[in-house]
């Protein structure tokens, strides 16, 4: 039972994406087709949302729910694995039709197709977690 609000939020999110049909798959390949304006005002959206979010955090000092300051530290400024990144991250998403969240929510909705997406997903995940220390960073 203590995990109920990220089971309430997780729900909060998935009829967001639903609603905005960011889960559709029809939406993501217009998007990578440069058909429609749509998703890239989603993405958009959100990207806008983190910046006034972190510079909120920032400005006011805020603090985590123990009561520690939230800290932002600089990134180590490399092109390579950047660009590297992603590219495996977009053809992976225009290919399957699906980022983690809609992927996720798909499943939610019963189109169970995407549990075999979901399932390449971790072991992509996992690879990463193998070879992470051999890789640009």
């Amino acid at each position: 039972m203590k995990f109920i609000k990220f089971l309430i939020l997780g729900i909060v999110f998935g009829i967001v994406m639903a609603k905005s049909e960011a889960i559709s798959w029809f939406r993501i390949q217009e998007m990578f087709r440069f058909q429609a304006f749509h998703m890239y005002g989603i993405i958009g959206t959100a990207v806008t949302l983190g910046v006034i979010g972190v510079a909120l955090i920032k400005k006011f000092k805020i603090r985590d729910f123990h009561g520690n300051p939230i800290s932002f530290y600089p990134k180590e400024k490399s092109i390579v694995r950047y660009l590297l990144g992603g590219i495996i991250f977009g053809l992976g998403w225009a290919l399957s039709g699906a980022c983690p969240g809609p992927m996720v929510v798909n499943i939610g909705y019963g189109f169970l197709t995407m549990t075999i997406v979901f399932l390449f997903a971790i072991v992509g995940t996992y690879l990463y977690g193998l070879i992470k220390d051999k890789l640009p960073h």
